[in-house]
């Protein structure tokens, strides 16, 4: 089964690829079949991810899976929520995309230190909606959520995963995000936890 997933992030790609491995699903991103990214105007998770499939099922004529998702600071009223990933706007320096979001990343974390600065409550949750749709009209879209919860530090810990990671400390695992190997975060992730009841939703409703 093709499955087009409505992101241009290869690291979210490699994510759910491994995190998708145990079904029969050929999974390959909209930028790959030359679909131009959404608009995500809506206020929730669920709302752009249910906006992007629909725009990546129409685009190919396929089966699609949008995934949304962000950190949400409950001391900023759920910020930066749905604008996670342009929390801080920059223009980009280059062509290259992947460098681009790297430098997006360090600037939407410097803007949330400074937001938080001072702040005593650094309670915060990694979010992940996963909506999948046989096509763009699909009547019955498979929805499934996580939720990771975890801190905010003072500064940035480790040097893997990407976004928010270095950020945001897991007091069960006493590490940060950022510091996990990825086979742990495709594990115990927000991700991983919307991805694990996906697979669930499709093995009973979509494989035969």
């Amino acid at each position: 089964m093709r499955l087009v997933l409505a992101s241009n992030n290869a690291k979210k790609l490699a994510e759910l690829r491994t995190l998708f491995a145990a079904l029969p699903i050929e999974l390959a991103t909209q930028g790959s079949l030359g679909i131009a990214e959404a608009e995500e105007p809506h206020p929730t998770f669920l709302e752009n991810a249910l906006a992007k499939a629909r725009h990546a099922a129409r685009a190919a004529g396929a089966a699609a899976i949008a995934d949304d998702s962000g950190l949400c600071v409950d001391a900023l009223g759920g910020a930066p929520g749905v604008i996670s990933a342009h929390y801080a706007a920059i223009a980009p320096t280059s062509g290259d995309r992947e460098a681009h979001r790297r430098e997006q990343d360090a600037a939407n974390n410097r803007l949330l230190l400074e937001r938080l600065q001072g702040t005593r409550d650094r309670r915060c949750a990694f979010v992940s909606t996963l909506v999948a749709l046989r096509h763009a009209d699909d009547p019955q879209p498979l929805v499934a959520f996580g939720r990771w919860p975890g801190t905010v530090l003072d500064a940035p810990r480790g040097a893997a995963g990407f976004g928010y990671d270095p950020l945001v400390f897991v007091p069960a695992l006493g590490r940060s995000v950022a510091e996990l190997a990825p086979e742990e975060k495709n594990a115990i992730g927000h991700r991983a936890l919307a991805a694990r009841d996906m697979l669930a939703l499709m093995r009973t409703h979509w494989l035969p």
